[in-house]
Formats: C-alpha cells, structure tokens, sequence
C-alpha cells in the first residue's frame, strides 16, 4: 500500500519532466501506477471480502507515536477500485484531449492526485487520513487554476481551497478531539471501541463539517458548480467520482461507531435530504451541460450523506450501491460532455441541436449513462434505488418519513433533469438552431472517437453491474455487515423483488419525473414565482468582500509603518506572557555561578560592550558591524566553554549576515532616519528591551536549572557507539534528532523563497520582473560605466586598477573600483575554501563540522566571489540554478531519510560503516552522510539565492 502511494507520488513528480521527450506516451506510462493500483486491489479483493482486511504499517517516530497505517477493508477496497478504475478512463481520455504543451503538468497532477486519493481511503490512522484530505485540496487547487489561470478559474480555484480548507480545519480539530478521547489514533481501533463524551459530540459535529465542505453540502456547495470553469478530465475525476466523495467516505467510515451519538443521525439526515432536494431543483433551471451535472453531483452526494450516515444495514448497503453507481454513470457524463464541447466547441444546450443524428455514437453512451442516472432498469441506478427505499421503509430510521419524502422528490427532479442533459444535448430543437444562426453558426461535429472510448466503458460497466445484481451485491455487502441487521432476512441487491413497497415507490418515482420532463416549459415560471432561496455562490462572495474590507479597517490601526512600533509590541506580548509563566511556574532559582573561569570575562565584555554601543550608534553600518561583534564574543564564549562546534557555527553564520547586511545597507541612507523627539515612546522601547533582556536571561537559568522528579533528559553520549560518531552535536543533529533536522532545513528553504519572494529583486537591476538579469561574460562586450566622483578623475591613485577587461564582468563597475591583485587572489583562494568545507562536510561525524558549517564555508567562498567579481564571476564560480541546488539538497536530504524503508528500517535510520583505503587507511562512516550532503547542498543554494535577490552588484548602487 505505501508503494503503491508513493509510486503516485513519485510519478506524479516526473512526469513533468518527461512530457517532452515521450510525447503523447507520457499519458500511457502515467496510467501505469492507477493500473498497478487497480489490479493489487483486484488480486486482494476475494480475501478482503471473506474478511481478511490487508493491513500495511511503518514506525515514522516512535518515540512520538507517529506510525503510518495503513488498510484495505471492504469500504476502502470499493473506493479504491473507484479511484484507480475512474483515474485509469480519465488518463486515457486526457492522451487525446489536452494539448501537448500541457500533457507533462496535468498527467502529473492528475497521477498526484489518484495517489493522495488512494492514500485516503487507504488511511487507518486518523492523522495520516487528514494529510491526505488536504493534499486532495491542494491538488485540486492546482488542476482547476490550470497552469497559466485566467479569471474564472483563478477565482474558481480559490473558492474550492478556501471552502475545503475552512472545513479541513474543522476536521483537523474533530480529529484531534477524537483522537485524545479515545486515546488512540489508529482508526480501526477508535471504531472498534468508540468513546463517548460530550467532548466525542463537538469532536464529530466537527468532523461532519469538514466533510460536508468536501462533498459540496448545503450551504458549502457552491465552489462545486464554479470549478466547472476546469477542463473535462478533472471534473470527471475530482467532481464526479474521487474528491467529492471524500467527505462522503469519511461519513461511510465513521458511522459504524457513531452513528447512535445524537448529533450524528439528525445532522447527516437533515442535510443529505436538503442538499438532494435544492440542488436537484436547481440542476432543472442551468443551461450548461457541465454545471447541471454539477449540481446533479451535489444531490447525489447529499442523498450518499443521508444514506451512509443513517448507521442501518440496508442504508448502507444502497449507499455504497449508490456510490458506486453515481461514480460510473456520473464520469461517463462528464466525459460525454467533453466530447461535446470538443466537437461542438460550446456546452451551452441552447445552442445544441441535432447531435444525435450527428454523434450517434456519442448520444448512445450518453443514453446509456443517463439511464442510470434516472434509475432505469437493469441499469445499476435501478437496484440502488430500491435498496434506497427499503432502507427507508424498514423503520429504523428515525424521522424516515420526511426523509423519504424528500427522497423520493429529489429522485423526481434527478429523473426530470437527466432527461434535460440528453434532451439538451443531443435532439433537434429549431429554437436553438436559430439562435446558433444568429451567434454565428450551428456548431460543427466532428467525430471524436479516441475521447469516446474512455466514456463508453463505464456506461457499459454501469450495465454489467446492474444486471449481475448478485455480483455487486458481493462486492458491497461486506461493509453492510458492519451494522446490526434488521429482523427477518437481510436485504441484498437484486433486479426484482416482487411487487413490493419500494418498488412501487421507485415506479412511481420514474413516472412523477417524466410528469416533470413533459411539463417542460412550464417549470421555468413555476421556479421564478416561488420564493427565491439565497443564492450560495453570492454569500460566498459577500463574506470574501466582508473580510476584505474588515482586514482594512483594522490594519488601518494596526499597520502603521513603523517597525520599531511592532517590534515593541510583540517583544511586550512576549514579555507579558513569558514573565507570567515564570512568576506562576517556574521552580526557584539555585545557586548561580557568575563564570566558571576567568577567561570567559573578555568576550562576555567584548559581548556587552558592543551590544551597548550598538544602542547608541546613529550609523548604520557601524550598528551593523557592532552588533555582528557581539556574536563573536558569544562565539568565544562558546571556545571557552568547550564547545566548538557551536562556536565554529556562530562564526560563520555571524559572517554570512554581516555580509549580507551590508548588501542591504547600500539601498538605505548612511545614517538612521531622525525621528521627532518622543521621549514616552523612547522610555518604553527602552523598557520593553531591558525587560525581554531580563527575561531572556531568567528563563534560560530557570529552564537549565529545572530538574523534575522522574524526567530524565537523552543520554547521547552513551548512544554514540551506535552511530559511528565521535562528534555528539553532529550525531544529535543527524542521527538521534534527524526528523527535526528535515524538518528544519525544510522551513529554511521554505522562508527563503517566500523572503525572496516578497522582495521581488532577484531579476536584478534593468530586469523585468521575473526575468534574469543579464550575465556579462568574458566573450561579451561590456556594459556601460558610470563616473565614481574624485577618484575617477584620479586614477593615478588606484594604481592597481586593470586597465583592460579580460576578467568576466568588466564591466559591471567602474575600473576605479576593481583591484586585479584582490580578485586574482579570491580565485586562488576559493578553491581552498570549496576544499575545506568539504573536509568540514566529510569529517563533521568524527570532528567539529557537518553540512551545515561546510555549506556555510562554501556559501562564504561564493559571496567572496560576488563581492570582487560581481555577478559575471559568480556565474563562472556556481554555474547552476541556486533553486535547484537548494531543492536539490532538500531532496537527497528527505530521500536518504525513505531509503531505509526499502531494507526493512524505520525513515531515517543510519548505519555506521567503515572500509580500509591503500592511502587513506581504515575510512570510518555513516549513512547519515547523505542527510548531511543534502543539508550542505540546501545552505549553499540558500546563500546563493540570498546573494542574487540582493538585486545590484556593489558597483551598480548609488
């Protein structure tokens, strides 16, 4: 199961990558994962059906109780054969409908997409299956906006993110609640012995809120019909067979357990009948083919929420027959009306007239498909609907009478607006004819048989399925035996029953929708007489509009352009609450030494003295420079306290930012801006540091002095052994405490790009944004040159100025301001400088070092490069995209860590290792080297994106 996720994943990543080179077969080799996943679920079915659930599982942290599970069940076996068997049509159909430029992105995210979905329903661990919810959203996200969004799909998009993220935090909480009242996460165990509690209570209304947001439930439906703005395969996949059935799935896995609680029944009923009803009723007035589905989707999945949430034996057995069934007949519509629009270049049915004649073979599978959809026999929209009333009229549900009700007119209006869509899509109609003539023309049918192949086989499947009832019967009963069966015999699918209640129910159902497609015409007055309901779709943009405008209102006040205004307000909140803690909980302090030798004294003063200075400079660089001299007396501190690789750290780290502070001070004025005398707001700011200061200090002898009764902090030391180490930090970091490091390293690269980001200066100067600035080669002439004052008119006094420009970039500055001598010696140096950090890189699991001190190194040898040869010789120095080192270096970072799953070891798991070389002898080591070269790799590409989004070189600011 977790191969089968992650090889979703995996694909999904590369298949960008090979759209090119392969073309059109880029689409064949992604339908590989979705056909492996169908037929493992294939080969596990007669065993998980006899009530032998596969089961799969990982230890992530342990120690954190983080475990991934995983199981295959008979509810999670019917929406994995959904996912993969849909997801396998939807590839298919998608070779011949996108353009090739966009082949490699959409069958990526499409690939994505099916693995994240699989790895829901897959889920048995109530964390890992809100992962997975929400990178369905983001997927989603990501198809609907499309790779260049236009308006429409841009804000379609960010409806179904905002909607479905809204819920998903909801559920988030739910999930946490639940999780701690049972006192575990582990999905089958919560529901095999479900707890109660007004707690358990808020925890599921929380849950059914996030899954009444993802399966489009009134009043949340409306991003549904707007995400009808993204192209055909990913309606029929996400909108009509996997994504919106999320929430549904959600409903059909915890009712087993829950659904006697007293908020679950009447919440899930009240809304499933509701939502049936309106949005069917709404399906009759669209015109567009694609947003009548849609809100038919909407129905449909409120009467699954209904059916699947009663917590009966023969409701969940229609359910999940009704699941199945929509996600046939509904992706075959969705994909007929591709080809629709493909061939016809409109989904608008006013302007339709005539396809059947021309299409035939098109308006056969969307005959076929519709039938289902109406509940026509022996379709298997037929028995499901059977089973449907049955389980209504069996008398275990309570409040079943208005809920049939409704029912049976939501079926109506179903019936009423699937014979809508074909009468829309595919008659005759001179009404539409002339209204074509007047826009321009009937629209032109073309033959599209590649795209109709993937359509028709779900229709056929939708036939088989009905007519071998007793199959599907075998297939869906099993997750039905979770619930207490009725007296006398049980329900099962069937064709015919006899004459019974629900069949005459069902009858009279098919003939009050046909009643309602003959009325025709005359709905239209009927719907506008009646009182208009509120429109979901203008609520949502009323709300967005609300928040927008309150955000303003308040960060009139609150953002007011002053930095130190919220610097003294979040220090203040940080004093208030940190201080509180202290006074309220902190154990007293012991006995505390003022040095432990005396040679701490001198950098503790150096430290201070400069910290002081610091305050009272009115000069920027001169702050700067003081305030990097306190972290190298704290640096020094640590060389006097036996510490150097924190030392060593410091000193390069202090480095680096001196570095690029001083880059940033060439775009401010020399001096701090003068500010009108206020002298209140000076005594606070004066305050507030002295008080952070004071409190700072307090907590770290307050917290390094605090020794509970039975705590006992990780012995490293005695561990080391097993590592391979000899250097304790560099082991904590990428042995005992790796997943933080991923962790870290991952919000290093993450804060990066959104710094840079928000800059927006990493074209650099005369570029668009966007663009990369040029680069001034060698080969290349150079570019202009600008006066430097006195010392151009005297360059007799910069005697080692080049007077000709043979190094790369000449000309990005002035010849006054270039030394032949410093740059001549930087290149000789930097050599040396890459050398070291990889003997810092290579040597940090026996000495001080690691990836991160030599990434730091190397990143210190590059900005040495910018700063005396300018962009030009840093090109020739690290002639790489630094995005793609750093991502790189995340990559290798995580990869390393997956490696040990595939030899049976926990995620990031290392192993020491050691081989004798004629010249080097016995060469000692660690698999956690691969964690460290990717850290060196991420800080390096870091430095170098720092360095490009300082815009200009030096010798190009004023």
């Amino acid at each position: 199961m977790l191969v089968l996720v992650a090889v979703h994943l995996v694909g999904g990543a590369l298949l960008p990558l090979l759209a090119r080179p392969l073309g059109r077969l880029v689409w064949a080799v992604a339908a590989l994962p979705a056909l492996a996943t169908l037929s493992w679920a294939l080969a596990r079915a007669p065993a998980v059906l006899d009530g032998r659930p596969a089961h799969a599982g990982l230890d992530w942290a342990p120690s954190l109780g983080l475990r991934i599970d995983m199981r295959l069940d008979p509810l999670a076996l019917v929406m994995t054969l959904v996912v993969a068997g849909v997801g396998l049509l939807v590839l298919a159909y998608g070779a011949f409908y996108y353009r090739r430029a966009n082949a490699g992105r959409e069958a990526g995210l499409l690939v994505a997409f099916a693995g994240v979905m699989t790895g829901l329903v897959l889920a048995d661990n109530l964390l890992l299956l809100y992962v997975f919810w929400e990178l369905t959203t983001v997927v989603s996200f990501l198809l609907i906006a499309g790779a260049r969004p236009g308006p429409k799909r841009r804000r379609a998009a960010e409806q179904a993110l905002l909607t479905t993220v809204l819920g998903g935090l909801a559920l988030l909480l739910g999930v946490l609640i639940l999780g701690h009242q049972a006192g575990t996460f582990r999905l089958s165990a919560v529901l095999a012995d479900p707890p109660r509690g007004g707690a358990v209570t808020v925890a599921l209304v929380l849950v059914l809120v996030g899954a009444f947001t993802k399966s489009a439930q009134v009043p949340f439906h409306s991003w549904l019909p707007a995400a009808m703005v993204a192209p055909t395969p990913v309606s029929a996949f996400l909108h009509a067979a996997t994504m919106v059935k999320a929430g549904v799935y959600l409903v059909a896995r915890l009712a087993p357990g829950f659904a006697d609680v007293p908020p679950w029944r009447p919440l899930v009923l009240a809304v499933g009948a509701t939502t049936m009803v309106l949005a069917a009723w709404r399906a009759l007035r669209e015109t567009d083919l694609k947003r009548l589905l849609a809100y038919g989707t909407i129905s449909e999945l409120g009467l699954l929420t209904a059916l699947l949430g009663a917590g009966t034996r023969t409701a969940a057995l229609a359910g999940t027959a009704m699941l199945l069934a929509h996600a046939l007949f509904k992706s075959s519509l969705f994909l007929v009306t591709g080809v629709v629009e493909r061939a016809t270049g409109t989904r608008d049915m006013r302007r339709l007239s005539g396809l059947g004649a021309r299409l035939p073979a098109t308006c056969a599978v969307a005959v076929l498909a519709a039938a289902s959809m109406a509940k026509l026999p022996p379709l298997l929209g037929y028995p499901a609907e059977d089973a449907v009333y049955a389980a209504l009229l069996e008398g275990e549900i309570p409040g079943e009478r208005w809920v049939l009700v409704a029912v049976v007119a939501g079926s109506a209006f179903t019936l009423a607006f699937t014979g809508r869509y074909v009468w829309g899509a595919f008659t005759t109609k001179p009404v539409a004819e002339q209204l074509a003539t007047q826009q321009g023309g009937v629209p032109r049918a073309r033959s599209p048989l590649p795209l109709l192949l993937p359509a028709a086989v779900p229709a056929a499947l939708a036939v088989l399925a009905g007519g071998w009832a007793g199959g599907t019967d075998a297939l869906l009963a099993p997750y039905a035996h979770a619930f207490a069966p009725p007296e006398g015999k049980p329900y099962h699918l069937a064709l015919w029953h006899g004459v019974t209640a629900a069949t005459l129910l069902a009858w009279a159902t098919l003939l009050g929708g046909a009643a309602l497609l003959a009325a025709g015409r005359r709905l239209g007055p009927l719907q506008r007489g009646l009182p208009r309901l509120p429109d979901a779709q203008n609520g949502y943009r009323a709300t967005i509009r609300g928040l927008s405008e309150l955000s303003v209102r308040v960060t009139r006040f609150t953002q007011i352009g002053s930095l130190p205004a919220y610097l003294t307000v979040v220090l203040a909140t940080v004093v208030v609450l940190g201080a509180g803690a202290l006074l309220f909980g902190a154990s007293p302090i012991g006995d505390v030494p003022l040095w432990r030798t005396p040679a701490e004294l001198a950098p503790a003063l150096i430290a201070l003295g400069a910290a002081v200075a610091a305050t009272a400079s009115r000069q920027r660089l001169a702050a700067v420079l003081l305030t990097g001299t306190v972290g190298y007396g704290v640096a020094g501190l640590f060389v006097v306290r036996d510490a150097p690789d924190l030392a060593l750290t410091q000193f390069l780290v202090e480095s680096l930012t001196l570095v690029v502070m001083v880059l940033m001070l060439r775009r401010l004025p020399p001096r701090f801006t003068p500010e009108r005398p206020n002298v209140v707001g000076a005594w606070v700011r004066s305050f507030v540091a002295v008080a952070i200061g004071a409190m700072v200090a307090i907590f770290a002898l307050v917290t390094t002095d605090d020794r509970r009764d039975g705590s006992e902090a990780p012995d490293y030391a005695a561990h080391l052994d097993e590592t391979g180490a000899t250097n304790a930090v560099n082991a904590i970091i990428v042995d005992f405490r790796a997943l933080d490091t991923v962790g870290e390293i991952s919000v290093l690269l993450v804060t990066t790009i959104g710094v840079v980001s928000l800059v927006r200066v990493w074209g650099g100067a005369g570029a668009e944004p966007g663009q990369s600035a040029p680069v001034v080669g060698p080969d290349e002439p150079p570019g202009p040159r600008r006066g430097a004052g006195v010392a151009a008119r005297s360059p007799s006094a910069h005697w080692d100025a080049p007077q000709q420009r043979w190094l790369p970039g000449a000309g990005e500055r002035p010849g006054t301001e270039r030394s032949m001598l410093l740059e001549i010696l930087t290149r000789a140096l930097f050599t040396s400088i890459v050398v070291l950090s990889l003997f810092l890189l290579f040597s940090g699991h026996l000495r001080p070092g690691g990836g991160f001190a030599g990434g730091l190194v190397a990143g210190l040898g590059f900005v040495l490069r910018f700063l005396v040869g300018g962009r030009a010789d840093l090109g020739l120095a690290a002639p790489v995209d630094p995005g793609l080192v750093a991502g790189g270096g995340l990559v290798i970072a995580a990869g390393g860590g997956l490696l040990p799953i595939a030899f049976g070891a926990p995620p990031l798991a290392a192993a020491p290792w050691e081989f004798h070389a004629p010249v080097f002898g016995t060469v000692h080591g660690s698999t956690s080297l691969i964690l460290d070269i990717g850290i060196y790799l991420l800080v390096v590409g870091i430095i170098l994106k720092l360095i490009a989004a300082s815009g200009q070189t030096v010798g190009e600011a004023r």
